[in-house]
């Protein structure tokens, strides 16, 4: 990852804490392997929050991990041998394993985010299926909104089903209800699912974020 462009994102970020909640729908129940966004609400986006959001989905460089001393390299390369691992039993369907871990990482750390929540949200949301479509329309692995393309992206929405979009997406929406929400993951969650102060989805997510953590 290039220096200092996940500090620039979070900055981003931070600047737009105050935004109305885009998400308000409760999640009513969970089951494996099945979709779970929730019936996300759009709502209006004053300019500096939407300014700061595109500037954060944007995209740059490939998803190409760069480390600042050797340690931090092995470290990398020790979860990503056991992760992968874990993760083989769980999702025959990713073709190319190191490709999927190497973008969950970059994009995870670009916005600031504990690697393991993020894999815990996926094996939530999606149950990591890159294909995967709610109920309510959300879309890949992190069950974005399609309205997320066209309110902070270029309106393309069938980027969702493509790996490093959907993940950038997620990433920078969950990174925004963190600061929303003060560093808060249990009511961040909830905002990212549509059902803020409920507590069946975050306990999920807590809950599936414990697999991973030791490979974190």
């Amino acid at each position: 990852m290039q220096a200092g462009a996940g500090s620039t994102r979070r900055a981003f970020l931070r600047g737009v804490s105050a935004a109305p909640a885009l998400l308000a729908s409760p999640i009513l129940f969970f089951c494996a392997g099945a979709a779970h966004a929730g019936g996300q609400l759009e709502e209006p986006l004053i300019d500096s929050v939407r300014s700061a959001l595109s500037a954060a989905v944007r995209n740059a460089a490939p998803p190409v991990p760069e480390f600042p001393h050797a340690q931090a390299q092995m470290r990398y390369q020790n979860w990503l041998q056991s992760t992968q691992g874990r993760l083989k039993g769980r999702r025959p369907e990713v073709d190319d394993w190191q490709d999927f871990l190497q973008t969950v990482w970059y994009e995870s750390k670009r916005a600031g985010l504990d690697v393991s929540l993020v894999m815990g949200l996926i094996q939530v949301e999606s149950n990591f299926r890159k294909h995967a479509v709610s109920s309510a329309g959300a879309r890949g692995y992190m069950q974005v909104m399609p309205f997320w393309t066209r309110v902070i992206g270029s309106g393309d929405d069938s980027v969702l089903f493509r790996l490093q979009p959907n993940l950038r997406f997620g990433c920078v929406i969950l990174r925004h209800y963190l600061d929303r929400e003060k560093g808060d993951v249990f009511m961040a969650l909830g905002r990212y699912n549509g059902s803020r102060g409920l507590r069946p989805y975050p306990a999920a997510v807590l809950a599936a974020q414990r697999n991973w953590q030791n490979a974190a």
